[in-house]
């Protein structure tokens, strides 16, 4: 401030000896005004190029200038580099909110007080099938038709969440969206999508679950109770008695193995995975299970079935020795039931030379299984033919264990069935439990 106070008067008293030089007390006056003028313009000049700099936010590259503006100069350099890193760290935190935002599995989208879309994420445009780019500025309710939603927008009560159809795999099956609106800032609004598809799904199987075990339990349990109410009414001979005794006992047997499977499956989801320690050898549970096979043939069919099993190399397979032999046995078994007494059923282990997974198989020579029921095979209770069921007693769960025992082994089940040309049942596990069985 003072080199400024110096700078003025050395020009104001430079002009005044200029004007006094001319013998003039006026040209006096006039030469210190000058001084003042280009003092004052000079100053002006030094003030324009600190506002330039300031317009342009070059902080690297400051003009040189010294004194009260160069003074000026510096601090302001300072506040600019202090905001400009403030602004900075304010854009690093919005990046990484937003990238937080992208990564969730809701969805999120932000509209403005008009209902336009201001920002989505992907989740977001995957749940209500729009461009998360394209569609920045259109009007939610021209990419969003549901009736449900559009109601929802109208009456405007966001105090409670929606469901719509989103877009599915096939349009025969589209994906279950839940949406709810919150409202902020001046008539904002942020709307939040969930897909409950598999939620739903699992619900239903819930509800089915225990609607078809309540089916099976009555149905035994009714025969029970009629027969015991008979015998406890009437006089019986003891043909008849020996014969509904027969009848209750394979009621009861019925239900002892229908809890059996299911304790079976609880066991299963709620364990975890079998290890890769533990090995077996693959003929021992092949022999363990065609025993099995044979005797149930004896009972059931007549004449009985002819079972063949198919040597290969000598294996052995890791894993859950009881689990393998329950999804062995379950297999095998179905063949049994659904194969004409007489017929064929081919059995055996065998080793994929394309990628070395081995491989449990049962052929049967049965009367085959439509095309549309295949994928839905290995679903608790799921028969094909109910009447049918009934009379082989199976529960239909042996599938589900079959399943979940092949899942837990890392491993695949194939099923491939013509009908009249009967069904190949395929338990496949990964190179990693499958390894030659040393010779001794």
């Amino acid at each position: 401030m003072i080199r400024r106070v110096v700078e003025l008067l050395i020009l104001v008293v430079l002009g005044a000896v200029w004007g006094w030089s001319h013998d003039s007390a006026n040209w006096s006056f006039f030469g210190a005004l000058a001084g003042a003028t280009v003092w004052s313009a000079f100053d002006a000049l030094r003030a324009r190029r600190v506002l330039t700099w300031l317009n342009k936010g070059e902080t690297s590259r400051p003009p040189a200038l010294s004194g009260v503006w160069g003074e000026v100069l510096e601090r302001s350099r300072k506040l600019v580099k202090k905001l400009e890193k403030k602004a900075s760290n304010s854009d690093a935190r919005l990046e990484d909110f937003l990238a937080a935002i992208q990564a969730s599995p809701n969805g999120v989208v932000l509209l403005d007080s008009s209902g336009r879309i201001e920002w989505s994420n992907l989740t977001a445009a995957t749940h209500l099938g729009f461009d998360p780019q394209r569609d920045l500025g259109q009007y939610v309710r021209n990419l969003v038709r549901a009736p449900a939603f559009v109601s929802y927008m109208d009456i405007g009560n966001f105090g409670h969440e929606i469901q719509i159809d989103g877009p599915g795999p096939r349009p025969s099956q589209p994906s279950k969206i839940s949406l709810q609106v919150h409202p902020y800032g001046k008539k904002r609004k942020l709307m939040i999508s969930r897909d409950v598809t598999a939620v739903q799904l699992a619900e239903t199987m819930r509800r089915d679950f225990v609607a078809n075990v309540s089916h099976e339990i009555r149905t035994p349990l009714t025969v029970l109770s009629g027969f015991v109410e008979t015998m406890q009414c009437l006089p019986l001979d003891e043909e008849e008695r020996v014969r509904y005794l027969a009848l209750m006992s394979q009621q009861a047997q019925r239900m002892q193995t229908l809890v059996s499977d299911l304790l079976t499956l609880s066991r299963l989801e709620g364990s975890p995975a079998p290890g890769q320690g533990d090995w077996a050898e693959a003929d021992e549970l092949l022999n363990h299970v065609v025993q099995e096979a044979r005797g149930l043939s004896a009972a059931i069919a007549e004449p009985t079935h002819e079972i063949v099993v198919e040597t290969c190399q000598a294996l052995k397979i890791s894993g859950s020795k009881t689990e393998l032999l329950s999804a062995m046995s379950n297999l095998l078994s179905n063949a049994v039931r659904y194969t004409p007494g007489g017929g064929t059923i081919t059995v055996g282990w065998r080793v994929r030379e394309s990628d070395g997974w081995g491989e449990f198989f049962v052929s049967d020579g049965g009367h085959g299984i439509a095309a549309e029921h295949l994928p839905r095979l290995t679903e608790r209770f799921y028969r094909v033919d109910r009447s049918r069921s009934r009379e082989t007693g199976g529960t239909g769960l042996g599938l589900a264990i079959v399943k979940h025992v092949v899942q837990r082994h890392g491993g695949q089940i194939d099923i491939q069935s013509e009908i009249g040309r009967g069904s190949t049942f395929v338990m496949a596990l990964p190179p990693v439990r499958v390894r030659a069985a040393q010779p001794d």
